[in-house]
């Protein structure tokens, strides 16, 4: 774990001070006070945590001066409260270093959450349905709100493809670990032989960008307006409201046609073509700067199976972190908590060896 020295610490108080003071002045207003109130509430959580550091560590000067001088009673009871504030102590350097850790600057965004069938025909189509359902239950234990984009439903009930929109606190943070191949071992209802099918289903977890960060060229776009199509019923196919919208620089491609407006088709394949073009581009400085490295967490990288859920054996299994759970059933309803935590901790432990290794 890196070292911080006092003179970090100082410097992190002494910035928080200076923010508190010129918020307090009277003298600035407008965009400029929300822009020191947005760096406060940022510095407030590491100078409290470098606050800690530094009276533990005059704590410990205390007790080692007292440890090793006076009479033998004193020394022991100095002894003994060194060897708790030595704990104390490691643990708030641990605090501080992670609180330290560069933010990615996605981490409080809401998320684009893209679940697509993959081998296994229906079973993968059901399974896609699943995880759908379990990310919409964790959602809503989290206090976060899932909004459908677009969907294309399977003949066996399940997802060939789901887009949605999940907004809350934190939700990229916690989520973005969730991008990889998911893979299940269970028994589909259609097997007579009770012999056991592996399927899978691709999971895509995107920071959703805003209009102001990035300019999309209305010439860069091929816009065309068709009818939708679908199972049938009274409203398809009677109104040329399905939209397709190419950017053409890039190729990506998105079709929307859930709605039966042709405007509200439109504006949500742009909400989803400006969060794809935001991941382009935040995948392309994330390469320049880690070089050809692709790390399989929190790079949205789909090519690698990162979890296998096993209905026999009742069981999840993480092959990122090698975490296996023996309770798939209370996973499948959404309490993701254990894997998301240990994810989320493994991420930093990694960083943490990075920024000591610089």
């Amino acid at each position: 774990m890196p070292t911080i020295s006092p003179e970090r610490i100082r410097q992190i108080e002494a910035r928080r001070d200076e923010l508190s003071a010129m918020m307090a002045s009277g003298e600035v207003a407008g965009d400029r006070f929300v822009q020191l109130a947005k760096e406060f509430a940022e510095v407030e959580p590491v100078a409290a945590a470098a606050a800690e550091v530094r009276r533990l560590r005059q704590e410990a000067d205390s007790l080692a001066y007292m440890a090793g001088d006076g009479d033998e009673e004193l020394r022991q009871l100095a002894a003994e409260e060194l060897r708790d504030n030595k704990a104390a102590l490691e643990a708030a350097e641990h605090a501080l270093a992670l609180a330290l850790l560069p933010r990615d600057a996605a981490d409080a965004r809401p998320a684009m959450l893209e679940i697509r069938a993959g081998t296994g025909g229906d079973e993968a189509a059901l399974f896609a349905g699943d995880l759908f359902r379990m990310y919409q239950r964790y959602a809503e234990g989290q206090g976060w709100r899932v909004e459908p984009i677009s969907a294309s439903s399977s003949e066996s009930g399940g997802y060939k493809e789901v887009v949605a929109s999940v907004t809350g606190t934190g939700v990229f943070a916690r989520l973005k670990f969730e991008s990889g191949v998911h893979r299940v071992q269970r028994v589909p209802a259609t097997e007579n032989q009770g012999r056991i099918h592996t399927s899978a289903a691709t999971v895509a977890v995107l920071p959703e960008a805003e209009e102001v960060d990035l300019q999309i060229d209305d010439k860069d776009l091929r816009i065309d307006i068709y009818r939708s199509s679908g199972a049938g019923g009274q409203h398809v196919n009677t109104t040329d409201s399905a939209v397709r919208i190419i950017h053409v620089p890039t190729g990506i491609t998105v079709i929307q046609q859930d709605e039966r407006s042709q405007h509200k088709n439109r504006a949500k394949a742009m909400k989803v073509l400006r969060t794809r073009l935001y991941e382009a581009e935040r995948e392309r400085l994330a390469s320049e700067r880690a070089g050809a490295r692709k790390s399989m967490v929190g790079s949205g990288d789909r090519s690698e199976r990162i979890r296998t859920y096993n209905y026999p054996q009742g069981r999840v299994t993480d092959h990122r972190i090698n975490l296996t759970l023996h309770r798939l059933p209370q996973v499948m309803e959404g309490d993701l908590d254990e894997l998301v935590c240990a994810l989320v901790a493994e991420d930093e432990a990694e960083r943490l060896a990075a920024l000591d290794a610089a």
